[in-house]
């Protein structure tokens, strides 16, 4: 059997990787550098946690995708993820941090909570008086992505697989399990996996019909010298409370602290508006407070715009047509699950069995 797979984000990547375990013949094919800054996986860092409030099926597969990022590192020889813990922070009533820890009542999972006033002393950059209360749990985590993809990049051609960066797919044949590329050659092979992205609906215009693709950004702050400690023995931050949906990842392994939002967000193609625009970073921040104290005194290092593409409720997507296999676990929460996507793509292509993969893709038991 032989497999091209388009797409050499963290789920083309850890496909091509759960293949090759398998003694599959790969090509795997991206556009870009591997990482790719541009891709969705090509940031510094994505948050791995137990919490998903009413989507219980994603919850409990996370014992799963720990298992497959535990048989990657052994594969990799180094462990490319922190484990922090995660904090849920609750501002109103129902708010998205209530919704989650009602996920971990419902799921049975243990955890802590403590009130705002706790919360303050815990972590001094929080501002108490705009919190109900907080909730820690210990399983979750920082998996750091660049690491990670220039892992298996070099895991792959190590094993002499055919990865091929800078090259980019034209089309893609379906009936026919082919695909050309931009210079024009065609490569052909049993089956093909598409893990493009939000380019994946450029190369089959159909899945626009399933798919929406959209911008957004994350920004990376300079905090306060007296509070770069705490941040730096911070959890995630699942979620900041309040209509935002805010998230934040703190700085380890060399990385910088991250803030995203939710509500950060428009449709957009993959190519476009991806420079940031000016005083989107000071957005992003700003969005943090509450309940963020002092937040007048963070610099903004940098601003990352992504692409993203979504289902209409937010399961990742499984679709065959013809010999072609079309991949997207993202709707922004994907990353953590990537290693257990490679395997599982790989189990349907070899075993047969692809339908029961997608049953487990969209979660929703």
């Amino acid at each position: 059997m032989k497999i091209i797979i388009v797409g050499a984000g963290i789920a083309g990547l850890s496909t091509a990787w759960a293949l090759t375990r398998r003694g599959i013949e790969v090509t795997l094919l991206e556009q870009g550098p591997i990482p790719n800054p541009l891709s969705a996986s090509g940031d510094q860092h994505r948050i791995i946690r137990r919490a998903y409030g009413a989507q219980g099926g994603y919850q409990r597969r996370i014992g799963e995708a720990y298992a497959a990022w535990d048989r990657m590192w052994d594969d990799l020889g180094a462990r490319h993820l922190v484990d922090t813990g995660f904090l849920l922070l609750c501002r109103v009533t129902g708010d998205e941090a209530d919704g989650m820890r009602d996920g971990l009542v419902a799921g049975g999972y243990a955890f802590e909570d403590f009130s705002a006033a706790e919360a303050e002393q815990r972590y001094p950059f929080l501002d108490g008086g705009s919190l109900r209360y907080g909730t820690y749990s210990p399983e979750g985590g920082v998996l750091l992505c660049q690491k990670i993809a220039g892992g298996l990049r070099d895991w792959l051609k190590a094993r002499n697989v055919d990865v091929r960066a800078n090259t980019r797919v034209a089309s893609v044949d379906a009936a026919a399990g082919s695909v050309c590329l931009e210079d024009g050659e065609v490569l052909s092979a049993d089956r093909i996996v598409v893990t493009a992205g939000a380019w994946a609906l450029g190369l089959l215009p159909a899945l626009s019909e399933r798919l929406t693709t959209y911008r957004t950004a994350v920004a990376y702050l300079t905090p306060p010298h007296d509070l770069q400690a705490h941040w730096e023995a911070a959890p995630v931050i699942l979620s900041t409370g309040g209509p935002v949906e805010g998230y934040v990842i703190p700085p380890v392994a060399g990385t910088g602290l991250k803030v995203g939002a939710g509500v950060h967000k428009r449709l957009g193609e993959p190519d476009q508006n991806r420079v940031p625009e000016p005083g989107e970073g000071l957005s992003l921040r700003n969005l943090m407070a509450p309940p963020f104290s002092r937040i007048d005194e963070y610099g903004v290092a940098d601003v990352v715009t992504c692409a993203y593409t979504f289902t209409s409720d937010e399961h990742f997507f499984l679709e065959e047509t013809g010999k072609a296999v079309v991949v997207s676990a993202c709707s922004g929460h994907g990353y953590k699950f990537g290693a257990v996507v490679g395997e599982k793509i790989a189990e349907g292509l070899v075993e047969d069995t692809m339908q029961s993969q997608r049953l487990w893709l969209e979660a929703r038991d």
